[in-house]
Order: structure tokens, then C-alpha cells, then sequence
């Protein structure tokens, strides 16, 4: 009859044995499933910010295409005005020079 008891004893034992095993096992899960979650918080934040420093760098390339063209169509004003400048030039010294001719008739 004894034998009976501490079977029973040893069962009820091993039985709270496994549950405080569970109870471990089961907390160890809770916090890895816990740092998971803020790593993809973390991540999607992460994401997130990505994806406005691309958006934000697209329109600043598109940006800076823009400026680019201004800028070209701005050096080829300049430079026709710099040859009007010079065509302007060219013909005042022959201006001056045929005043020049008739002063000096």
C-alpha cells in the first residue's frame, strides 16, 4: 500500500515539476515572441524612414534636373547675348571708323 502512495507522491511531483518546466518554457516563448515584436516595430520604423529618404531624394533629383536645364538655357542666353555683345562691337568700330573717314575728308 505504501508503494501506491509514493507512486502517487512521485506523480504529483513530476506533474508540478513539468508545470513549473511549462510555466518557463511558456515565459521564455512570451518574451522571445515580445523582443520579435519590437524588432519589427524597429524594422517598419526603419522602413519607413527609407522610404521617405528616397521619396525625398527622387525630388531632389527631379529637383536638380530641373535646375540643370534652367541653367542651360540660361548659359545659351549668355552666350548669345555675349555674341550679340560682340556683333554690337564690331559694328560701332566700323560706325566709328567710317565717322573716322568722313571727319577726315
Amino acid at each position: 500500500m505504501l508503494e501506491g502512495v509514493e507512486a502517487f507522491g512521485t506523480a504529483s511531483v513530476a506533474e508540478t515539476a513539468s508545470e513549473g518546466e511549462y510555466e518557463a518554457a511558456a515565459s521564455r516563448l512570451e518574451r522571445a515572441f515580445a523582443r520579435l515584436e519590437a524588432s519589427v516595430r524597429s524594422l517598419n520604423g526603419r522602413m519607413r524612414s527609407h522610404s521617405r529618404i528616397e521619396a525625398d531624394t527622387q525630388k531632389l533629383i527631379q529637383e536638380r534636373a530641373k535646375y540643370a536645364s534652367e541653367l542651360d538655357k540660361a548659359a545659351a542666353r549668355a552666350r548669345r547675348l555675349d555674341d550679340s555683345a560682340a556683333e554690337v562691337a564690331r559694328r560701332l568700330v566700323v560706325a566709328m571708323e567710317s565717322v573716322r573717314e568722313v571727319l577726315a575728308d
